[in-house]
């Protein structure tokens, strides 16, 4: 004679499921992102608490959004693509437009406009990333190229010596990353905060 195993109810099979849910929800929900948050906060302590910077007690952004600067005293970041206001960190996209939709040239050409009215005797080409958004619309940063272009500008309303805006903006600048990927950058809030500080 052969024995049957025996067919679990199905009563048993959904406690079985009901009970693997619950521990997998524990694991995966409540467990798994407190131990990676513990690891980020100990190991990466300044990015995990979103790389803000502060100044006196107070924050004045982050390293990682950019901000709207229009003021010629300040250099001025890359365009943003974020609605409904710019910079907004809880609209992170592109425009998803592409190179000849007239929307993208209308606000390559009102840039343009806004950099030679700020700086009527710069005669030189604009740098493309200052006419342009990102990909994230949040880019907190600018090329060496875009920063060097607005030098004499920033200098003259400030009342300060281009060669010395040149060094800050010089001393600010970003390598690649590890030496290899990507290019160099400066990052356009952190070098303002450097410029409010110049004596």
């Amino acid at each position: 004679m052969t024995s049957q195993a025996k067919t679990p109810s199905m009563s048993s099979l959904a406690a079985k499921a009901v009970g693997m849910l619950a521990v997998m929800t524990l694991l995966t929900g409540v467990v798994y992102p407190l131990l990676v948050t513990g690891i980020a906060k100990v190991a990466f302590a300044d990015q995990a608490n979103g790389s803000l910077v502060v100044d006196h007690g107070t924050v004045v952004g982050s390293r990682l959004i950019g901000q709207p600067f229009e003021d010629p005293r300040y250099f001025w970041g890359r365009l943003s693509a974020t609605g409904p206001m710019a910079y907004n960190g809880g609209a992170s996209s592109g425009s998803n437009l592409g190179p000849t939709n007239d929307a993208v040239t209308k606000n390559a050409q009102a840039r343009i406009d806004a950099l030679r009215a700020a700086d009527p005797t710069h005669s030189a080409p604009v740098p493309v990333d200052l006419v342009t958004s990102s990909a994230s619309g949040l880019d907190p940063h600018i090329t060496p190229a875009a920063a060097l272009y607005q030098v004499s500008r920033v200098a003259r309303a400030r009342g300060k010596d281009e060669a010395c805006v040149r060094l800050l903006v010089e001393a600010h600048t970003e390598g690649r990353t590890l030496g290899v990927l990507g290019e160099p950058t400066v990052n356009v809030l952190l070098l303002n905060r450097a410029l409010d500080e110049l004596k």
